[in-house]
């Protein structure tokens, strides 16, 4: 997939677009990219998705802004994986939001990426004030020589899928109604950094994943799959907060015990697949207490694995 951070002075060739934030990469993106990939195809043309960075409310208002999903890295790797040719990643600054909705057309779906059929959501909105909407983009379309089509929303179970939907069910630790949204389990990727070793002090060894993240939309104990150390997926018992019982106002951070594994794995770049949320993160008396804690949530984890084992063996 060709990653292009700069809009083309002039596009060297046709394509079929979307355009949005596309936050998690949820079913309804999927929908709306499939479509974009099918038409392209159709058409014998390239198929691009165009997207923004940072978001646009993270840029207005970044104390308001809501907690992001997906890093822009995670947010490409699952673009790459549905199968799309091209995304323009848009920086989105003070330039770029003085863009009024016609300049946005000409400069950037006919100018830089020569668009010959656009597809949008049901409430896309686009240019300087977001004062462009389908209409607008539809009648350029005409005159422009592209098409323009609106996908309507997808549902699951009644429930409109959407990004603030995934957001609302991670921060409640509805895991399963979040990946039902998501069409996966909800996952952070990062790379191992080293930490303050007090895991290993306590007895149990943490990989510390540095996320990209503005801030975390789910906080709290899970059980987790990682991937990205081994062919298949290692079962472990994250953390993902602020460790109340050991610092006072710090970042929050994500850590993993791997079940049963041992191995020098700093450097590496994994992703933290979130099963089932186990608890609230709390704040302890003493670090005895606290191991006391973890040792309940790692065995939690194990019963949680054995049970799953179990209920998958009974299908079969």
């Amino acid at each position: 997939m060709l990653v292009l951070r700069h809009p083309p002075v002039r596009a060297s060739h046709p394509v079929a677009l979307t355009i949005g934030n596309f936050d998690g990469v949820h079913l309804g993106h999927r929908a709306m990219i499939e479509r974009v990939i099918q038409e392209a195809r159709r058409r014998a043309i390239r198929s691009c998705v165009m997207t923004f960075e940072p978001h646009p409310r993270e840029f207005f208002a970044p104390d308001q802004a809501p907690a992001r999903l997906t890093s822009l890295r995670e947010k490409l790797g699952l673009l790459a994986s549905i199968g799309v040719d091209q995304v323009l990643v848009c920086r989105f600054d003070f330039d770029f939001a003085r863009i009024d909705a016609r300049a946005f057309i000409e400069r950037l779906v006919v100018g830089a990426l020569n668009a010959r059929y656009v597809l949008v959501g049901d409430d896309f909105r686009f240019g300087a004030r977001r004062l462009g909407d389908f209409d607008a983009l539809s009648a350029a379309g005409r005159t422009r020589g592209f098409d323009v089509e609106r996908m309507p929303s997808v549902e699951v179970d009644g429930i409109r899928v959407s990004s603030t939907q995934v957001r609302e069910r991670l921060a409640s630790g509805d895991l399963d109604g979040a990946a039902a949204l998501l069409g996966r389990a909800y996952s952070i990727s990062g790379r191992i950094v080293r930490g303050d070793r007090l895991g290993r002090e306590l007895g149990f060894p943490t990989a510390n994943v540095r996320m990209q993240h503005n801030r975390a939309p789910l906080m709290g104990i899970f059980a987790t799959e990682v991937s990205g150390l081994s062919t298949g997926r290692l079962p472990g018992a994250a953390s993902l907060g602020v460790r109340p019982t050991v610092k006072s106002g710090a970042a929050a951070v994500l850590e993993v015990h791997l079940l049963d594994f041992d191995q020098d794995i700093y450097g590496r770049r994994v992703e933290v697949h979130f099963l089932r949320k186990l608890r609230d993160e709390e704040k302890y008396p003493d670090l005895a207490a606290l191991t006391a804690a973890i040792r309940r949530d790692v065995e939690n984890t194990r019963r949680f694995f054995r049970e799953r084992a179990q209920r998958a063996r009974s299908v079969e």
